[in-house]
Order: structure tokens, then sequence, then C-alpha cells
């Protein structure tokens, strides 16, 4: 019989404190302990999804199987966790009052008065129950987007409230992450986290788990002042303190610092021992190899470090599965357009791979044309997902096909070669939200290939997130001068990946695989990459005229 329970992870003092890594940490502990596990993402923001929001605003779109664009904590669940992830998963202020609106035009309320309290709120708890009442489900773990003190979250935290109030502290408990910072003297505050606990007690909801952000571990003084004015058991205050090695030793620390005893003692469940090995092994590594490589990424987001959170993550997977640390150089490739051939060559001397992630729109296009020729003609590992498999079509019918002005009709439409275009289907769209080619779909695989000896099979499954796809106007043209295209949709008529000729590891993919790739089994592609990498920076140290 499932338990049916519910933790409410919320956040206080400032934004971006992980909370969807604590989130994740906690259901990790809880996973490991044979517990059934399910987490849901609130957003407060009025877009009815992340699909149409920059990566400067909001970081990475994650996507899911069934083609939802959420918010990227939903890749910190899927790493963290073994459950599957789908547009249920995910909740937004916009979601929620557009299903209201649609059902007051439909009459659906007999003519009521509609208000925030009850309709607004009863739709949001639907919705944390569509996930939290399957008769499979133990606990599910909610993380509330955002800072308590935010209008936009406070129908959440009243929905919230009255779930605690209907369900009872046993079956419905809350956590709240704060902040602990540093003053110029060195000294520790607890004053903010003592507000914010005033501030979610203002709203009605008691907090019975306190976890506090800080660089290093707490001190047992910290630990009793905060218990005694925030009302919570000292067992209860949970030293957040900065991982030394990897965001995967968290559950670690947190079944240290008692998490696991403070949420189950309350929730009136019996602890079980976990086995955390998975998490140990990753941290192990880590902490004894002596193998690194250096990956430069070239792209046009690179200021803001979630914007390819996904991707990082799944080059770390594959450096764990290559007993490797792995570090980035992150290019932009906007300015890289500026700089001169020794300026740009100069970038890449302590660069063992070069990848090119996705993007939208025409800015900093020849930056990354550039670094992908520059990948093909000095024999270096290389990665492109998405934009970057359009980038390495690009760059191929620049340099190989001759035609200087090759380009994609979504950056130059008046090109006469764009060798990158819409589907005939999307020409006329004029809705970008939800518009793409969304979610898991089949790719068929050529024998021979580094793809296929990254996968082993000849049909793969994996998540795209895209609108222009390789013309097949060149396609045989560009398989004519070499060009190795690896990989079709089953009914052939869709590039998937490419491959450069007489190159050591090249491969570009239509799809996103780094949304599928686990801590504990790094995407394929990410596997080899690394390994590829590893073999190159082998060979460079052991060049004479390469200074390392």
């Amino acid at each position: 019989m499932s338990l049916n329970k519910y933790i409410f992870v919320t956040g206080g003092v400032c934004s971006s404190l992980g909370k969807g890594v604590a989130a994740s940490s906690i259901a990790a502990l809880l996973e490991a302990q044979n517990f059934s596990v399910r987490m849901l993402k609130i957003d407060p923001y009025l877009n009815v999804d992340a699909g149409t929001m920059s990566p400067y605003q909001h970081g990475e779109v994650y996507v899911t199987d069934d083609g939802a664009e959420t918010d990227l904590d939903l890749g910190n669940y899927g790493r963290f966790t073994t459950a599957s992830y789908s547009k249920d998963n995910s909740v937004t202020t916009g979601q929620i009052y557009e299903e209201v609106i649609r059902r007051e035009r439909q009459g659906k309320y007999l003519g009521k008065c509609v208000q925030v309290v009850p309709h607004i709120t009863d739709e949001i708890k639907r919705r944390i129950y569509l996930i939290g009442e399957k008769p499979d489900v133990d606990f599910t773990v909610v993380e509330v987007g955002g800072t308590v003190g935010d209008i936009e979250s406070i129908p959440f935290l009243e929905a919230i409230r009255q779930i605690i109030h209907e369900k009872t502290s046993q079956n419905a408990l809350s956590v709240h992450l704060s902040l602990l910072p540093v003053v110029s003297c060195g000294e520790v505050k607890t004053k903010p986290t003592q507000h914010t606990v005033k501030a979610m007690r203002e709203i009605g909801i008691q907090p019975q788990v306190l976890i506090c952000r800080c660089t290093e571990p707490m001190e047992p003084e910290q630990k009793k002042k905060l218990a005694l004015f925030t009302n919570i058991n000292e067992d209860a205050v949970i030293s957040g303190h900065d991982a030394l090695y990897t965001i995967y030793e968290i559950p670690i620390n947190y079944w240290k610092e008692g998490i696991n005893e403070a949420i189950l003692s309350r929730m009136g469940v019996t602890q079980r021992t976990p086995d955390l090995s998975k998490w140990q092994t990753i941290v192990d590594t880590l902490k004894h190899t002596d193998k690194r490589v250096r990956i430069a990424m070239v792209g046009k987001y690179i200021q803001l470090e979630d914007a390819y959170k996904s991707i990082d993550e799944a080059v770390r997977h594959g450096g764990f599965e290559n007993k490797a640390k792995i570090s980035f150089k992150k290019i932009d490739s906007e300015e890289a357009e500026k700089l001169s051939d020794e300026e740009f060559a100069a970038q890449f001397d302590d660069i063992d791979a070069i990848l090119i992630p996705g993007g939208f729109g025409e800015r900093g296009i020849n930056g990354m044309v550039k670094a992908a020729e520059f990948a093909r003609k000095n024999k270096i590992p290389f990665l492109g997902i998405c934009l970057g498999l359009q980038i390495m079509v690009i760059e191929y019918a620049r340099n190989v096909l001759g035609y200087e002005d090759a380009n994609s009709s979504e950056f130059r439409p008046e090109s006469p070669h764009c060798v990158v275009s819409l589907l005939e289907e999307q020409v006329d769209v004029t809705q970008y939200g939800g518009t793409m080619r969304l979610g898991l779909s089949e790719s068929r695989i050529g024998k021979g290939t580094k793809i296929y000896e990254a996968y082993g099979t000849e049909s793969i499954l994996e998540r795209h997130r895209h609108r222009y796809e390789v013309s097949n106007r060149y396609k045989q043209e560009l398989r004519d001068k070499g060009l190795i295209i690896s990989g079709m949709t089953p009914d052939g008529e869709l590039v998937e990946s490419v491959e450069w000729p007489d190159h050591p590891w090249s491969t570009g993919v239509q799809f996103h695989p780094e949304f599928t790739s686990r801590p504990t089994k790094a995407g394929p592609l990410f596997r080899e990459f690394v390994k590829a990498a590893l073999e190159y920076r082998a060979n460079r140290k052991q060049s004479p005229n390469t200074a390392e």
C-alpha cells in the first residue's frame, strides 16, 4: 500500500539557492530506501511553459519524453531519481489560469464569481494530487519556484497551506531552504533566515525542516539559535553546505546531517538504511582520479551558467564513466567572430575537444561555423547538438561543397543555398510556443559509424526540440562530397546525425542526448566524446611540438 505523502520545498532570502538540487537530493535519499518517489515543479511565472523564454532569463529549457518544455529543475529530478517525468510534472501560473478561464468560459462554475480562493487554489491542488494520489506513489516532492515574499507565489503557498491543513502534518510537510550569508567581518548571519521563516508562518505554513545554504558546515550554536527563533527542532535544522567535489554528493551530505530521520520521523514513517553506493562511487572517482580533459563549449548563451545545464552535466557524466574530471572553457561565439585567425586558434591551445550546443537566432553563428571548421581541419574531437549539427552542415557546404553563402533559412532566408530549412508544415507557423518538433522519437543509425559504436544499436530513442532540419535538396550532394549521414528518421526523410570523413571522432545530432544522460549511466555519445577527448589529450601531450 502506497503512503501518498507530500514534501513541499520552498526557498527564502534570495533565488538561485539550489532548491532544485535540494529537492532532488531529498527525493534521491527516499528512493535509495526503496520508497516510490515522484517530483513536481511549480513555477509562478505567467508563461504557459518555458518554451519561449530566453536562456538569459531562465536557463535551459528541459524537454520531457512527451514533449513538454519545462524548467531546468526537471533535469535535476531526472538526474537524481529514476522516475519518469512528463507535462504533468511541471505546473505554471499560466497553465493554472488558462485552465480556470477555459472552464469559466464553458460555464463549469455554474455562474459563480471565479476567485483566487477557492478556484485557482483548487486547480493548483488538483495538479498536485494528479501526481501524488496515484496508487504507486509513496512520496511526492513538490518544489515551489521563486522566493517566499514574491507576489506571484502567494496562490501556490495558500494551496500548500490548505493541503498541509487537510492532510495533517504527518502526511504533508514543509521543508524551507534559506541562506546564511557571511558579512564582511567573516561572521555568519542567521537573521535573514529568521525573517524568511517568519514570512512563511505569516502565510500560515510552519516549516518543519530547515535547510541552510552556507559555504562551510554549520556550527552547533548556529543550529541551536535558529531552532530557538524559528520554532523548528534543532535536529531538523540541516546544514546545506557546499559540496567538495560534485552536486551528486549532496544526498550523502544530507544523510549525514540527519535530514532523512528529520523528515520521516515527523511523517510517522520508519527510517530505512539507504543504499548510497552509486553516489559514493561518483565522489570516490572524482576524489582519486588524476585524469582530466578540457572541453571548449562554443555557444551564444555562455554568460549564464544554467543556459546549458543538462549538457554540462552530461559531459561530466561521460567523465565519471571514463574516470576523468571535466573542466570547461566557455567561448562566446559572437565574440569569437571578432578575433583574427591567430587569436581564434589560440583559444583552443589547451583544449581536448570542442562542443557546439543548441540555440536559436543568427547571433554568433559565424563564430560557431569557424569553430566547426577548426575542429574538422585540426582533427579535434567534436560534438554538435541540435544547432551544432546544423553548424556542421553549413560549414561543410561552405568549405567543401564550395557554397560560400550556404546558410540556414532561420538566419538568411534570402540565401540561394539554404542547406538547413524549415519543414513544409512549419513555414506558416505564427505561434512559436509548443510548435516545434518536440519529445521522444526514433532515429535509425547506420552501422560502421561513430554513433553506432556509441549506442551499439540501429534504433535509438532520444528527445528533440527544434524547428529547422537539414534540407533534403542538398542531402545527396553532401553525401557525394564525403559527409557521412549516419542517422535518419525511420521514414528515411530527415537527417538525424552526421559525421565528418577522415576524422578521429566527430558527431552531430539533431536531437538532445543530454536530456536522457544520468550520472550513473552517461549518455552513450557523451561517454564516447570524453573517451575521444582523453585519447586526443594523451596524443597531444606526447607531441614534441605541444606545450602542456
